[in-house]
Order: structure tokens, then sequence, then C-alpha cells
């Protein structure tokens, strides 16, 4: 799957605001090795830079075009490309962070673990993952997908992933001298035409839309559009609410 810095890009308020709530619950510590996996564009990298400018940063993704795209602004950030399971850290990080990335990965009963012993003594590992899987902007993504139409080449392809509150609190809570678990929903005021397509197509539409040639994506999108429109209509404003449910913890080795 090969992602699109710009259209990922396009909704960057919205984007960025679950991580400034993140770092914000993160309160006065002061990491000096930071890390941020599934770093993406870099747009939060640079914010964790800014926050904590004392810092060694690392910013770690597997997708060239969002490296090439975090590289083009001038930093200090060390960007890695290589994919978050494989990825270990030369110098233990004080603190892994990781914004809306490790849904796309399985196995969270493994992955986790890992990541926090990876950490210094006393580290964080700070997550939001998306947690909107069960909306309707996804249910009838899954249901499209299940379509004749378009069963046999959209076969497989998964939309993410994340435990419970409950589960991640039982998997996390013994390896952790301190754990905090929340879910918000943010109520996102999007504009323009087909501001729901526009947001899915940064993500969770990539894989879809990868699968198909030009014209079966059109035809895709429109099969989309149309019961999107019924569930999340555009108001007379012109702008479109888009409920968006996010999952976040905060561990303490």
């Amino acid at each position: 799957m090969n992602w699109d810095p710009e259209q990922y890009l396009k909704f960057v308020e919205a984007r960025r605001r679950p991580a400034l709530d993140l770092i914000a619950r993160l309160g006065t510590i002061g990491p000096k090795n930071v890390l941020d996996l599934g770093c993406g564009a870099g747009n939060i990298t640079r914010l964790l830079a800014e926050h904590w400018p004392q810092a060694v940063i690392v910013g770690v993704d597997k997708d060239a075009a969002m490296l090439r795209k975090a590289a083009s602004t001038a930093s200090p950030i060390d960007w890695q490309q290589c994919d978050i399971v494989d990825w270990r850290p030369r110098l233990a990080p004080d603190l892994i962070f990781s914004n809306a990335a490790l849904h796309w990965l399985g196995d969270h009963p493994q992955l986790l673990p890992g990541l926090i012993a990876q950490l210094a003594e006393g580290g964080v590992l700070a997550v939001q993952m998306p947690s909107n899987f069960a909306a309707p902007s996804h249910q009838i993504l899954r249901k499209l997908a299940d379509d004749d139409r378009w069963q046999q080449s959209l076969a497989g392809i998964a939309l993410g992933k994340v435990l419970s509150p409950a589960e991640y609190h039982r998997l996390l809570s013994p390896l952790c001298r301190h754990l905090e678990i929340w879910e918000t929903i943010y109520w996102q005021v999007l504009s323009g035409d087909d501001a729901i397509i526009e947001w899915m197509k940064g993500t969770t539409l990539l894989p879809y839309l990868a699968r198909l040639d030009a014209v079966a994506k059109e035809e895709f999108l429109a099969a989309y559009r149309a019961p999107l429109a019924v569930v999340y209509p555009r108001g007379s404003d012109g702008h479109t609410l888009f409920p968006f449910k996010r999952l976040f913890f905060v561990a303490q080795r």
C-alpha cells in the first residue's frame, strides 16, 4: 500500500488535534530520547520536537513517500525507514509516541509488550489509534467490498483493528507502573465536496482503491458516495459533520 502525503494532509488540523491532546496528557515529562513510530509525513514528529526541543527525536515509518515529505523540511529529526514490527532502538527511548499507526498492525498482545520492553526504565509509551471501525463510514465500506461486483478484487483487505479498552488494560497493566486509557469522539467539521470520501481516501480507502483500475475505482466511489450522503448529510453551510472515535493510552514502564 502506497501512501499519498498530500491526500493525507488535506485534513491536517483535524488529524493533528488528537496528537496534541495526547501530548498534553503527558504533562511535564522531560524525555531525552523520543521515538515517533509511524511518523508518516512528519507533521506530528515536528510537534514533538517543538515540545521537547532538547530531546533527540527519531521518526520511523516504512513508507518512502511519507518519509520524503517529512524530510523535505529541514529539521534535526532523524528520519528512519523501517517497518515498526522490525525496528529496534539504538538507545532505549524515554518516550515512544505513536499517533494513528498501530491499528494497522496485528497481534497487539505481542507488539505492545515488546514496545514497552524497549523503553528506558520509567519510560512512557503514548498511543492514539482510530477506533471508528463500527461507524457507518466503515460498515458501508465493508458491505460494499463484499458486493459481487468487487468481492474478488477486494477480498482479504483489513480496515485496521484495535482491542477494547478493557483488553488493553488487562494486557498492559501488569507491565506498567502507571496506565491511563481513554476514548474520545471528535466531531470533525469537514468542508468541501465529498468530504467523507476525501477523508477516507487519505487512510482507510487506500488499500481498496489500490486494487481497482480507473473505471472500477470511479464505480466503487460512486456506490460508496450515495449511502454516505444519507448518513452524513452536507449542511446548508457547506460543512459535513463526521464523528470519529479514537482510543488513547499512556503506559509508563
